[in-house]
């Protein structure tokens, strides 16, 4: 199996020895521009709109809107990461959150189905959209463009038909929580959310004590790593920035609930990819099927299963969605999936499959939403908003296409 076929985390690259030796710093740099382009990005496209927009950027609140405005695009970017290194696509996300959403409002607010109950259902109805569109691409070879096309205008017109072209609301106060709603502080602080702060703390120590550990494993097998300078200044600089949000949010209202269901998700999702067997078939598969296939990866099976996740996780965005608006509406999701997609491609997956990590396709979002939220702050209309990320996209797909020119 080719390099290019193994997944590889931004946090924890394994880096396998190529040369032997050891590298010069910038000679490193250049052979690993995917993974710290995107990193690069975000920090200066976050500096340079801290500094157009007088600091609002970075304000509490505005930190917080911004975590908001984007956790369903996140949560679904983490699905889409999966089935675009698996080699395919699904354009019906946008549609599937809508309807989901529709789904939810019918049955919480018109049939006074508990929430919880409800949103078990919601997201084994997603998982069934999921499975039914991948059966389809996986044991058919339907090409999945044609497939999710299909059920793009499929679920349009079920949430129209289920709302009856109408908005249904307000949810329950509980449910509305899930995108809402704070960690709240069990010590009781009087100027900020200690708990949160702490939970920050924590969170963000765990992730360098894990790359530390990671390194370490590395140098004991042998394996090339990065230089040293590169490796404590790009994790130094996601433990201040965890540590420093954390604290800007503390002195807010804390951590929003939504962030702790992305941090799981991500977690979950990054070990999912990079430490289990079936994540680097999923690779495998995407690197190339037919290899992957005559080495006895059920390619069928994990495509189906791929799919099936995507659905699923589109259904839990459907409801972050819908409880952060606290109305379902018959315009729900209209567009995501171009934003899902946009942010795993800047994120650093391949337009061919069996490259990309879950920590790039987190940051091409976060990249997505700062551009649109410090756009907004400026002025700046949704017509060159538009211009501006498609600008964006093609900049990191052509990045791709002169990347894999020169390897």
């Amino acid at each position: 199996m080719s390099d290019t076929t193994t997944p590889i985390a931004v946090a924890d690259r394994p880096e396998t020895s190529r040369s032997g030796g050891g590298k010069s710093g910038w000679h490193f740099l250049k052979g690993h521009l995917r993974e710290y382009g995107i990193l690069i990005a975000l920090v200066a496209i976050m500096a340079f709109f801290q500094v157009a927009t007088d600091g609002i950027l970075l304000k509490p609140v505005n930190l917080t809107n911004l975590i908001l405005q984007n956790s369903y695009i996140v949560i679904m970017a983490v699905g889409m990461l999966l089935v675009i290194v698996c080699g395919h696509i699904d354009l019906s996300v946008g549609s599937v959150l809508g309807f989901i959403g529709a789904l939810a409002a019918v049955m919480i607010v018109q049939w006074g189905m508990p929430w919880p109950v409800a949103s078990l259902l919601c997201l084994a109805a997603g998982a069934l959209i999921g499975m039914a569109q991948g059966f389809w691409v996986a044991y058919f070879r339907i090409p999945s463009f044609i497939v999710t096309l299909a059920g793009m205008l499929v679920f349009k017109g079920l949430t129209l038909w289920l709302l009856a072209g109408q908005s249904v609301g307000p949810f329950p106060p509980h449910f509305r929580l899930i995108a809402s709603g704070f960690v709240p502080d069990i010590f009781s602080g009087e100027h900020l959310n200690l708990f949160s702060l702490v939970v920050g703390i924590a969170v963000a120590g765990l992730l360098l004590w894990l790359a530390m550990r990671t390194r370490a494993q590395q140098k004991g097998i042998g394996a090339e790593v990065e230089p040293f300078a590169f490796f404590a200044a790009r994790n130094l600089l996601i433990f201040a920035a965890l540590v420093y949000m954390s604290w800007l949010m503390a002195g807010f209202r804390g951590l929003p609930n939504v962030f702790v269901v992305m941090a799981l998700l991500i977690a979950i999702y990054a070990f999912l990819t990079n430490r289990t067997t079936f994540g680097r078939r999923i690779y495998a598969i995407g690197g190339n099927e037919k290899a992957a296939s005559l080495s006895g990866i059920n390619s069928k099976r994990l495509t189906f299963l791929t799919f099936a996740n995507m659905g699923m996780l589109a259904a839990l965005a459907g409801l972050v969605f819908a409880a952060r608006l606290n109305t379902a509406t018959p315009k729900a999701g209209v567009a995501f999936e171009l934003d899902v997609i946009a942010a795993v491609f800047i994120g650093g997956a391949s337009m061919s499959g069996g490259v990309g990590t879950v920590v790039g396709a987190v940051v091409g979002a976060f990249i997505m939403g700062v551009m649109n939220n410090g756009m907004s702050i400026l002025g700046i209309g949704i017509d060159w908003q538009q211009v501006i990320k498609g600008l964006v996209l093609l900049a990191a797909v052509i990045f791709d296409v002169l990347n894999k020119q020169k390897g």
